[in-house]
């Protein structure tokens, strides 16, 4: 892939730099108050950096912030990062017990929060987790004064004493190579981790996604928890390497996109899979003008086809691609003119800048249509987990290969398609099962939007599969239904022994579908969660649509199916 972005520069702070003297005036962030340009951007940042100087950071300090997507978030990190710091994101959405544990690891030389969103008064909130982990010390409160004042009113004074040039020759020290941000995996199988991603990693994942998407100055919009790679790498790296412009939302709302899409003339989207598939569902994407749009592009997951050919009938380019925290940039893209089929069941193909291959479970690289533990080496992949050499060392092979976790195949066409998580693959009367194959079975019928398929512990069988499905709007089935529907297109061995309804899957903060929680459910006791039905219930056909939520696992009362004992049962919520 040929980048089409700007110069090779080491860093993304040095391209806001480059942006600000080429085209001053171009907008680098658009908000309700007005676009905010690349000059007074990168004022921005210098006068952050200085005031971070003034607090003693030191090349390879941590720098915290808790905040939603604000354009303080892109100064913080990128100042942060300009004078050698390790920046990471803490997301609104945690407890104070696990922004205590991520303080606890990260060990910040400070962490700035903003006062409050929503009602929750999130700096009280870091002040406590700070206290429990002992960094109470760190703690800083964005100053009101605006919004690209970064700091609180102590910081920004020390800053105001530091010399300019102090901050060009802090940046002018920064290698590469050297670690720039901290992201904490979301913890989906385990305790969080967090992976050290270097400048390089991100300067190529700006650079290589540009040319992917097709985009010059892309202008976007950013979403996301500003914790998760995909806003500061995928989103903030694009739009910094291509001169580009940001419209930041605090949070995800499919309307607020379609209407910032218009408004902003954006023309290029990167969502989550989940996300898209909320844009594609609400009742203004048919009337909201997306010619402005040159290319659709979402990972974390694959979308449902239904949506591929929703998007695909508004004349829109779509592409969807793969990779991972640790990975920093993307492994794989479709083509740009990728069928629907390659869209809907592959990540695309491999990047052929990485060296990618697929671990055989005995030990050997796969060949062609061969399944294998998905594997790369590059020089901008993570430097490791922080203080986790163990973790570190079982996440690569001898030879230096980032192991995925993601178990595919390559075809034919040189696609690949993944087919499970390593640690989602279970076994069943003797046979591997691999739930994203199922899930893609589910996925086919018209009228289910997602799926997700978790094992439970089962005498007979070792493991069982129990899948849990979320129905189009206004949509009815059945979950015997669905499950003959699944055994006409699977082995009878893949087909999972219970199927229930849930009006909205449940979600990570990155939009993941929360697999970890769909196993606690299926897992859980049934006594006296589970009502048994007259098997006459079972033909009762149950129609999508958020009339049917409740809180927490948004189960309302779903009807179950068991295949493997023939019950029909009512699950009553968990508060």
């Amino acid at each position: 892939m040929t980048p089409k972005a700007g110069p090779a520069l080491p860093t993304l702070p040095a391209y806001i730099d480059h942006y600000a003297a080429l085209a001053p005036d171009r907008p680098a962030l658009r908000t309700d108050a007005g676009p905010v340009s690349y000059r007074a951007l990168a004022d921005a940042v210098d006068r952050t950096a200085r005031a971070l100087l003034a607090a003693g950071v030191a090349p390879g300090d941590r720098v915290g912030l808790l905040s939603t997507p604000r354009p303080e978030f892109v100064v913080c990190y990128l100042a942060a990062t300009k004078v050698g710091a390790i920046w990471f994101g803490l997301n609104p959405r945690y407890t104070v017990p696990e922004i205590a544990y991520v303080l606890g690891d990260a060990e910040p030389r400070l962490v700035l929060s903003i006062e409050e969103f929503e009602g929750r008064r999130l700096a009280d909130d870091l002040r406590q987790a700070a206290r429990d982990a002992g960094q109470a010390h760190a703690v800083h409160v964005l100053g009101p004064a605006g919004p690209l004042l970064a700091v609180d009113d102590e910081l920004d004074a020390g800053g105001a004493g530091v010399d300019p040039a102090a901050v060009a020759d802090r940046a002018a020290a920064v290698d590469a190579q050297d670690v720039a941000i901290l992201v904490y995996t979301s913890g989906s199988t385990g305790r969080p981790k967090g992976a050290l991603l270097r400048h390089s990693g991100l300067v190529r994942l700006g650079r290589v996604q540009t040319a992917a998407y097709r985009v010059d100055q892309a202008t976007t919009i950013g979403d996301g928890p500003i914790n998760h790679v995909r806003l500061p790498g995928d989103i903030v790296a694009m739009v910094a390497v291509s001169g580009g412009s940001l419209r930041l939302h605090e949070r995800f709302d499919a309307g607020a996109t379609l209407a910032a899409i218009e408004r902003d003339r954006v023309n290029m989207i990167m969502t989550g899979a989940t996300q898209l598939q909320r844009i594609v569902d609400h009742p203004h994407f048919g009337p909201t003008d997306l010619t402005s749009l040159q290319v659709v592009a979402w990972g974390g997951a694959a979308l449902p086809l239904s949506a591929i050919r929703r998007l695909r009938a508004r004349g829109l380019s779509l592409i969807t691609t793969y990779g991972s925290s640790e990975a920093t940039s993307s492994v794989s893209y479709a083509d740009f003119d990728a069928p629907d089929e390659v869209l809907a069941e592959t990540v695309g193909r491999p990047d052929p800048e990485l060296d990618v291959r697929l671990l055989r479970a005995d030990g050997g690289w796969a060949g062609p249509g061969e399944e294998g533990e998905v594997c790369l080496r590059h020089p901008s992949l993570m430097a490791g987990y922080r203080g986790a050499p163990d973790a570190t060392a079982e996440a690569f092979t001898p030879d230096g290969y980032l192991r995925m976790g993601d178990i595919g195949v390559l075809r034919e066409d040189g696609n690949l398609r993944l087919i499970a998580r390593t640690k989602q693959v279970f076994r069943s009367g003797g046979y591997n099962i691999y739930p994203r194959e199922i899930e893609l079975a589910l996925e086919s019928h018209p009228s289910v939007k997602l799926a997700a398929v978790v094992p439970r512990p089962d005498p007979g069988y070792q493991e069982v599969g129990v899948a849990y499905v979320e129905l189009q709007p206004d949509a009815q089935a059945t979950p015997a239904e669905l499950l003959g529907w699944t055994r006409g297109r699977l082995a009878n061995y893949k087909v999972p022994k219970s199927l229930v309804l849930l009006a909205e899957l449940p979600t990570l903060p990155n939009e993941k579908i929360d697999k970890r929680r769909l196993q606690r459910l299926a897992t859980s006791t049934p006594d006296p969660d589970l009502q048994q039905l007259p098997k006459a219930a079972g033909s009762d056909r149950l129609k999508g649509g958020p009339g049917i939520a409740q809180q927490d696992l948004h189960l309302a009362r779903p009807l179950l199916v068991d295949q493997q004992h023939g019950l029909s049962c009512r699950v009553r919520s968990r508060t």
